[in-house]
Order: structure tokens, then C-alpha cells, then sequence
């Protein structure tokens, strides 16, 4: 028979034990409070440094300098008008706006290419394979700086005059000063209020009516519904008294040297969305690839073998399945090329850091015009994390418990 324990030394080595854990607890907690107070005291002097510096510079520390007038032009803006009148707030609203378009047309536009080179990278046919290799190759080992110089310079050198500018379209002309093309133009902004209320509207209505009554229909059925209402909407207000009027569509007219009339895509934007846009896809391509690769080849064989098409296979069998593989390592690539478009300030366009490098340079607040241009960065990249994340959870398997 085997010897029986001691419930006393039992007892005594279970309250050693926890006095250990406690010691270990308490020894951790210790540590953390040293460690926090270190990072306070070292902050708090390299604030009171920075601000005592200021001070003896003649520079008031602080945010006030936002509602100042800034006194200087920005070549482009999207959305929000500006004039040299207006205040430094307003010009950093711009510079942001101005970074969020072109980080969000590259997102989409590096996407889309991207995935088409990945998948063009496993085509059987051999030209097309290799071609999208090469491009892969290429575009990823130049430095991002080099190929918007690149690109800058072919948009500027090569391209004609406006007086000899190229007609790809009727309507549209391509020179040495961007892309100029028809716009529509709004007598007032009442009629689109009541498109968008009445589209809103509508579309919301049907989508709700045919989802309750039929609640087995799938997403291609509500899509649509959706489409259609929508069109139904824009369609009835537009043909409503008085709508025809406010809206009209402006060409643009060469006059002296320049365009007027229109919108136009200066050569700097277009220089900066091509090159974030093709940087990006050549990363893309080969997460695309990869993600694809992954996928076990018996679920090629069994789709076949039910007498599914090639791309049938890659539409509904393939793709969803490399999603839970290519979404985590895209939202990375996402990230960089929004961090990327910061790289405009080298060939001229007005983004963030460009207005705020002026407004640094013009107000003496360096310290407050980098934390404005960090902050900004991190809530963008936050927010397209958060965004991702929940797609990627929206995509991931779910096991089901027995």
C-alpha cells in the first residue's frame, strides 16, 4: 500500500504556494508602478522643456494658432472651398480631405488591380502568367519616392501642351496640365437634398418590404430591389418641374493657355494615385496569390467534378475560401499605402503634410502641427483596422458546438 499524505504538510505547502504567487503578484505590480512613473517623469520634462523652449523663442505653445487667417493658397481641394482668407483649421481640413481622396481611390484602385495580376499570376497561359510576374517584380523591388517621380515627370515631359492636348473621348482632354473632363454643375443643392431623401427612402422601404416577404430570398434578389428603387427615385426627381434646370452638364473650353470649365485631375494627384495604386497592387497580387494557393486542390477537383465552370469555381468555391487567408495581410497593405500618401509633399501635392509643413513653417508650431499630422494618421489607420476587422470576422469560419 502506498503511504498516505499528511493533510498538514498538505496544508502547509498549498499556503507556501500562495504566499509565492502573491509574492510574484505584488513583486509585477511594483515594477508597473516604477516603470509608469518613469514614463510620467520623463514625459513631463520633455513637455515642460519643449514648452520652456517655445517660450523663450517668443512662440506660445498651444492650438490657438488654428483659428488664425493662414494667408497662403492651396492649389486643390475636395470638397470644402478655401482662400488664403480662411483660417489654418480650415487649411489642414483641406490637406486632409485632399490625403483621404487619394488614399481611398488608391485603396480601391490597388484592390481591384491587384487581385487581377494575383489571379493572372495562376493563369494557365503562359504569356499572361509571366507578364503579371513581371510586373509584380518590378513594381515592388523600385522604391514608392522613385515611381511617383517616375510618374510625374510622364505626365509632365510627355504629354503635350493644352493647345495640342489629347481626345481619348469626346469631351475629355489629356495634357501636360491633367486629365480635364464634363462635370455636372447644380444651380442650388435643393434637387440633390430630395434626390438622396427620396432615393434613401424608397430604397430603404422595398428593401424591408422584400426582405419580410420573402425572407429566403438571397443578397442578389435585395441588391436588385435596391438598384432599382434607387434608379426609380433618381428617375422621378429628376423629371420633376424645374429639376432639369438646376442640373446641367459643364464641358471644358480651351481658353488662352488652360482649360476652363469642368473638372480636371491635376497632374499631381494623378501622378500620386498611380503610383500608391500600382505600389499597392503589386503586394496585393501577391497575397491574392497566395491566398488562392491555399486552398486545398481536392476543392478544385470536387467543384469540377460536379461539372462547375473554371470560373465558377474561382467565384464561389476558391475565393471565399482564400478571403479568411487574404484579408488580415491586405489590411496591412491598406494601412501602408494610406501611410504612403504622405509621400505627395515630394512631388507637390497638397496633402496633410504638405499644409501642415506650411503651416509649421509660417506659425513656428512644429511640435503641434507633427502631433496633428500623427493623430490624423493613426485615426485613419484606426478606423480602416476597425473596418477590416470586422469584415474579417464577418468572414471567418464558425465552428458549431455539439
Amino acid at each position: 500500500m502506498l503511504p498516505q499524505s499528511d493533510p498538514a504538510i498538505s496544508g502547509i505547502g498549498q499556503f507556501r504556494l500562495t504566499a509565492r504567487r502573491r509574492q510574484i503578484r505584488l513583486r509585477a505590480l511594483v515594477y508597473q508602478l516604477l516603470l509608469a512613473t518613469a514614463l510620467c517623469i520623463g514625459g513631463w520634462y520633455l513637455v515642460s522643456t519643449a514648452a520652456q523652449n517655445l517660450l523663450d523663442l517668443g512662440v506660445a505653445a498651444g492650438f490657438g494658432f488654428l483659428s488664425r487667417e493662414a494667408g497662403f493658397a492651396i492649389g486643390e481641394t475636395t470638397l470644402l472651398s478655401y482662400s488664403a482668407a480662411d483660417t489654418y483649421l480650415t487649411a489642414i481640413a483641406v490637406g486632409f480631405l485632399n490625403t483621404l481622396r487619394v488614399a481611398m481611390l488608391a485603396i480601391v484602385f490597388s484592390t481591384v488591380i491587384g487581385g487581377s495580376i494575383g489571379l493572372a499570376r495562376l493563369s494557365t497561359n503562359w504569356l499572361l502568367a509571366k507578364t503579371a510576374g513581371v510586373y509584380v517584380e518590378l513594381l515592388r523591388n523600385v522604391p514608392l519616392i522613385v515611381q511617383l517621380f517616375f510618374w510625374y515627370a510622364l505626365i509632365t515631359e510627355s504629354l503635350p501642351a493644352p493647345g495640342d492636348a489629347l481626345r481619348p473621348l469626346p469631351g475629355f482632354f489629356l495634357s501636360n496640365r491633367g486629365l480635364v473632363f464634363p462635370a455636372f454643375k447644380l444651380a442650388s443643392a435643393e434637387p440633390w437634398l430630395v434626390v438622396i431623401l427620396c432615393a434613401a427612402g424608397v430604397t430603404a422601404f422595398i428593401w424591408l418590404w422584400h426582405r419580410g416577404s420573402n425572407p429566403s430570398a438571397g443578397r442578389y434578389a435585395d441588391r436588385l430591389f435596391a438598384m432599382a428603387a434607387l434608379a426609380f427615385a433618381l428617375g422621378t426627381v429628376f423629371l420633376l418641374p424645374g429639376a432639369k434646370t438646376s442640373v446641367r452638364v459643364d464641358y471644358p473650353t480651351l481658353t488662352g493657355f488652360d482649360f476652363v470649365g469642368g473638372a480636371s485631375l491635376s497632374p499631381e494627384f494623378s501622378a500620386l494615385l498611380l503610383g500608391l495604386a500600382l505600389y499597392t497592387a503589386a503586394f496585393i497580387a501577391e497575397i491574392v496569390r497566395a491566398g488562392v494557393l491555399s486552398v486545398d486542390r481536392g476543392q478544385f477537383d470536387a467543384a469540377y467534378s460536379l461539372g462547375l465552370t473554371q470560373r465558377q469555381v474561382t467565384r464561389f468555391i476558391v475565393l471565399p475560401q482564400a478571403l479568411r487567408v487574404i484579408t488580415p495581410p491586405v489590411t496591412s497593405q491598406y494601412l501602408n499605402c494610406t501611410k504612403n500618401s504622405s509621400l505627395a509633399v515630394a512631388i507637390g501635392y497638397p496633402d496633410l503634410v504638405s499644409v501642415a509643413n506650411t503651416t509649421i513653417n509660417q506659425t513656428g508650431q512644429a511640435i503641434e502641427g507633427v502631433a496633428i499630422i500623427m493623430i490624423v494618421y493613426l485615426t485613419i489607420s484606426l478606423v480602416i483596422s476597425a473596418f477590416m476587422n470586422w469584415y474579417n470576422r464577418h468572414v471567418a469560419l464558425r465552428g458549431t458546438t455539439p
